[in-house]
C-alpha cells in the first residue's frame, strides 16, 4: 500500500481540464483557489497566537527568532528575516532565515538537501540555539526531513519549536513541534506546485507572526513604523511623516527634529515632551524603547 500523499500533493477536481481552458477562465480559477487562503490562515489564528507569545516572552530575554525551510518555504523565512532590519532597525541576528543547501538555494534548487535531516541539524547547532530562541520549521508538506532535523535539534537545546504547515496534524515536521500551525489550504491548481497557495498562506502567516512580535516588542507607536531605518530617499520622506502624524509638527518642523536627534522615536518624544535629545533618548532608554512608555501613555492612546 503506497503511503498517503500530503494534502498538498493532491489533486484539484477544480483544475482537472485547466489546459483546456481561456486565459480569463485559468486566472479566474487561480483567484477563486486563492480567496481561501485567508480563511485558511484565520483558522490557524489561535495556534499563531500561542506561537507569537512563546517567541515574544523569549525575546524579551534576549533570544531570537530562526526560521528553518527548504524549496518555496526556506525561501520565504530568509526573505521575511531580511526584512526585519530595515523595517524595524532590529540587528540581523534578530531574526534569522536558514534554507536546506544554504544561500545558493535561494536562486537554484539544490537537490536532495531537503531530505537530509542532519543538514537541519547541523544549521541548527551553527547558530548555537539556546533555550531563549524560537525555531519555526517550515514545510509545505508537513514531512520535509530537513526541518525536521532542524526542529530536533533545537528541541534537544531547549528551544521552542513551531511548525508551520499546510498539512494536517499530525505529521513528521508536526510532530517535532511544541506548537503546531496548520494552514489547510488545500490542493494546489497545479497538483504539487506549492508556491500558489501553500506559499502564499505561508507568507500571510509569516507576516503576521513577525509584525506582531515587533509591535509587541515596542516597535510601533500606534500604528506608526517608529524604528524604521531611513536609508533612502523613500525612508527618509516616510519618517518625517511620521513624525509629523505622530506629533502634529509640521513638515520643515518634522525634519528638523529628525536632522537634530538622527531618529524618529527621539523626534516624536522631544515633540511631545518638549525636551531636548538627551532627555528624549533617556526616557526611551528607561522604557525599552517603547514611545508610548517615554510618554506615560498606555500603548492603546497611542
Amino acid at each position: 500500500m503506497s503511503p498517503q500523499l500530503p494534502l498538498t500533493e493532491t489533486r484539484n477536481h477544480a483544475s482537472r481540464d485547466i489546459d483546456h481552458r481561456s486565459t480569463s477562465e485559468i486566472l479566474q480559477l487561480i483567484n477563486d483557489e486563492d480567496k481561501q487562503v485567508p480563511i485558511a490562515v484565520e483558522a490557524a489564528i489561535p495556534a499563531i497566537t500561542q506561537a507569537v507569545d512563546g517567541i515574544v516572552a523569549r525575546m524579551r530575554q534576549g533570544g531570537r527568532l530562526i526560521y528553518v525551510g527548504a524549496g518555496t518555504s526556506g525561501r520565504l523565512g530568509v526573505v521575511d528575516a531580511s526584512e526585519m532590519p530595515p523595517t524595524f532597525s532590529v540587528p540581523p541576528t534578530w531574526v534569522i532565515g536558514r534554507i536546506a543547501g544554504g544561500e545558493g538555494a535561494m536562486f537554484k534548487a539544490v537537490e536532495g538537501a531537503e531530505d537530509k535531516p542532519e543538514l537541519g541539524q547541523d544549521d541548527i547547532a551553527a547558530l548555537n540555539v539556546t533555550a531563549l530562541d524560537s525555531v519555526i520549521g517550515i514545510a509545505a508538506s508537513g514531512r520535509t526531513p530537513y526541518v525536521v532535523g532542524g526542529l530536533d535539534e533545537t528541541r534537544a537545546r531547549g528551544g521552542l519549536t513551531i511548525s508551520l504547515c499546510c498539512s494536517p496534524i499530525p505529521s513528521s515536521v508536526h510532530d517535532a513541534a511544541d506548537i503546531k500551525i496548520a494552514l489547510l489550504t488545500g490542493p494546489e491548481v497545479v497538483t504539487g506546485s506549492t508556491r500558489m497557495k501553500a506559499g502564499t498562506a505561508t507568507k500571510m502567516a509569516l507576516n503576521m507572526i513577525s509584525t506582531t512580535v515587533m509591535i509587541q516588542l515596542g516597535k510601533t507607536y500606534g500604528n506608526l513604523m517608529v524604528d524604521l531605518m531611513p536609508t533612502n530617499v523613500k525612508l527618509r520622506d516616510r519618517a518625517r511623516r511620521i513624525v509629523e502624524a505622530a506629533t502634529g509638527v509640521a513638515a520643515d518642523e518634522a525634519q528638523r527634529l529628525l536632522d537634530l536627534c538622527g531618529d524618529v522615536k527621539t523626534a516624536i518624544v522631544m515633540a511631545l515632551l518638549g525636551c531636548g535629545p538627551t532627555l528624549a533618548r533617556e526616557r526611551l532608554a528607561q522604557n525599552q524603547g517603547r514611545v508610548a512608555l517615554a510618554l506615560n501613555k498606555d500603548k492603546k492612546e497611542a
